[in-house]
């Protein structure tokens, strides 16, 4: 490893990401440095890493080199790979906007779920930063009927897939969710061979919902970006609304611990996230430090 390694930090909805610019991919990252530095208290501190690479230069996203510059490789808290994050995905486009790689409009970003379309809105009246709109795909609905419980209480759940899998339980007070340090147990098992990402969920109010999630592979998280996706087509869909059969968009808000988003469901299953994405901070990794944690 090089002797001097810039990371930033970053945050969407209070979803907190080590950010690691590395366009060539030179940069080895097993599971055990990713968790190094994703530790809240031996670490930098992130609920994951947002590994910065030209799509070029990866082998999981040489295909989509020529529609995206740029490939999220996303690693989750304790160093797993994951498919996508939503809130990620705003903090990247926020960072390649604030390295000057790309700029305010339209951009293109790879992930492993697909190429995702991203739009940085312009900053209102001059100062801060525009919140940031990602094309997070389409939900896809697995068949089969799922639960999820925690201690004494089980409810029913809707299986979404938003290219990563969800497992959504409206419920009555978010307190039900318990301490979501470890996984709420699931059934059946064969449901989730790889785990799963479980919301819980209350109303709020009229296309208004708050919810409180476990992330597979980062415990309890101030936000999740697919996961909000999710909240809001099982409540569209529990609430009546189909925008393929209406042919009108449904938009609802989703309270996270850490903020706010809003999610628009279009008529043609398109689904668009908003909300704001923040870097806090840049620095250098010590890199005597990570290669002792490693050891």
């Amino acid at each position: 490893m090089s002797t001097r390694i810039a990371f930033l930090k970053g945050h969407g909805t209070e979803n907190d990401f080590v950010i690691l610019p590395d366009p060539e991919n030179a940069i080895e990252l097993p599971p055990a440095a990713v968790a190094a530095l994703c530790d809240r208290r031996a670490g930098i501190g992130g609920d994951g890493l947002l590994h910065v690479v030209r799509s070029a230069a990866h082998p999981e996203a040489e295909a989509m080199a020529a529609e995206a510059e740029w490939f999220m490789d996303y690693r989750n808290g304790d160093g797993s790979v994951a498919e996508m994050c939503g809130n990620g995905v705003r903090v990247f486009a926020r960072y390649l906007q604030r390295a000057g790689l790309v700029t305010e409009g339209d951009v293109a970003i790879a992930t492993r779920g697909g190429v995702k379309s991203v739009h940085i809105a312009k900053a209102s009246g001059g100062t801060g930063a525009g919140d940031i709109t990602v094309g997070m795909g389409r939900a896809r609905f697995p068949e089969g009927d799922v639960s999820v419980s925690v201690g004494e209480r089980s409810w029913p759940a809707r299986n979404v897939n938003m290219g990563n899998p969800h497992a959504v339980a409206f419920v009555d007070d978010l307190a039900h969710a318990g301490n979501l340090f470890t996984p709420p147990p699931f059934s059946p098992p064969s449901a989730y061979p790889d785990g799963v990402n479980v919301e819980f969920v209350v109303d709020r109010g009229p296309g208004h919902v708050a919810m409180r999630v476990h992330e597979r592979g980062s415990g309890e998280t101030r936000s999740c970006g697919t996961g909000a996706c999710a909240v809001a087509v099982a409540a569209a869909r529990r609430d009546g609304a189909d925008p393929a059969v209406t042919g009108t968009p449904v938009t609802y808000t989703v309270d996270v611990p850490g903020g706010t988003l809003v999610i628009t469901e279009r008529p043609d299953g398109e689904i668009e996230m908003t909300g704001p994405a923040v870097i806090v901070a840049e620095g250098e990794i010590d890199a005597d430090w990570l290669a002792a944690a490693l050891a």
